[in-house]
């Protein structure tokens, strides 16, 4: 019988054990007054662990049809044992995690952790950001309700208006002309098969990067390297981190149970949509912006104008390590940490407007 020390070589000669805890065993973490911010990445983290676990409990039971789906949320609502709660964790966690990565997007922009030689880091989270609000526009169909449904229905058309492709890409998403049970399966595949692959490989190659790479430390930060302390990561920053995940996870829980995510009812395809529908709240300020953009713009429509506005501002926002060539000038830092404060007003008093002032979308 094989005794622990020729079992615990069985493993170290198939798997490099000692070179990994060798290197978490050196790994630090860099001290500074912004090193809090360090902490959002895992918290992400752990929201999408939250959303993957619960999502497989929900996948139990959910039927993606139009005939059956309503009925399936329903009746984990109602009559699986902590259906309601698992449902609720899952929705809560899902604007939790875009809270969290949105504000761990703007964190690591402000510090300018995406100088070189974290460009690929950078581009992998931003990635990661728009996969999030992939899971969050596919997901709010699936439980087949009437807000759902229009919201949806909304979201959809406003992709006709892409120049070219506008009209193909609105058929591929619904699965026809309109939105019916065909969209439904489709949003179903996307959510619980297409995005987790990519967002899979994406979080792999954005963890590892992070790891080999370190940890960023904020340009004026840097210049004091020889006074700065460091952390190590392993048990310390770890453990502060993993006592971040359980003050998320009371949060989390206290919410879902506090504030049960409701239902709503059955979508009909048929019946006008109800007034004051709008999108999750992460999606509000490009809803409200396009309302307020006029209907010809020179020679251009106006909303075709505003969704190539906001695709250039992605786009800008996922080249930003390449744009921003001198990112330790204190000239070149007023300017892009200017551009970050204006997005933040922006989104911001956006969303409240569109709060604020009752109106249909």
């Amino acid at each position: 019988m094989a005794t622990q020390a020729e079992k615990s070589d069985f493993w170290r000669e198939r798997f490099p054990i000692d070179a990994v805890a060798h290197f978490f065993a050196k790994k630090t973490v860099p001290m500074h007054r912004h090193t809090i911010w360090y902490y959002l990445g895992g918290m992400t983290l752990f929201f999408f662990i939250i959303q993957v676990v619960t999502g497989i409990l929900l996948l139990l039971y959910y039927r993606p049809t139009a005939e059956a789906a309503f009925e399936s949320v329903q009746f984990i609502m109602t009559k699986v044992q902590f259906g309601w709660l698992i449902r609720s964790i899952h929705s809560w966690s899902a604007n939790l995690m875009v809270a969290a990565a949105m504000i761990h997007m703007f964190s690591v922009f402000f510090m300018k952790a995406y100088r070189k030689p974290r460009e690929i880091t950078w581009i992998s989270g931003v990635l990661l950001f728009f996969l999030t609000l992939g899971f969050g526009f596919s997901g709010y169909l699936l439980p087949w309700n009437t807000l759902a449904y229009f919201a949806t229905k909304v979201g959809t058309e406003i992709m006709a208006v892409i120049p070219i492709i506008g009209h193909d890409v609105l058929v591929f998403l619904r699965g026809g002309e309109e939105v019916t049970g065909a969209t439904l399966t489709r949003f179903f595949g996307i959510h619980v098969a297409v995005l987790p692959m990519l967002a899979t490989v994406f979080l792999l190659l954005h963890l590892l990067l992070v790891q080999v790479q370190g940890m960023s430390v904020p340009p004026a930060q840097a210049e004091n390297a020889a006074k700065r302390k460091a952390m190590p990561f392993f048990p310390y920053f770890l453990l502060r981190d993993l006592l971040g995940w359980l003050v998320a996870l009371g949060v989390l829980i206290a919410l879902a149970a506090l504030f049960p995510w409701e239902l709503g009812e059955k979508a009909d395809p048929f019946a006008p949509a109800p007034p004051g529908i709008k999108p999750e709240w992460y999606f509000l300020f490009m809803f409200q912006t396009l309302k307020y953009i006029p209907a010809k713009i020179l020679f251009m429509d106006g909303e075709v104008l505003g969704i190539m506005a906001f695709g250039l501002v992605g786009l800008i926002v996922l080249l930003i390590p390449f744009i921003d060539r001198r990112p330790h000038e204190r000239r070149s830092t007023r300017w892009f940490t200017a551009f970050g404060w204006a997005a933040i007003a922006f989104i911001i008093i956006m969303s409240l407007i569109a709060y604020v002032i009752p109106q249909t979308f």
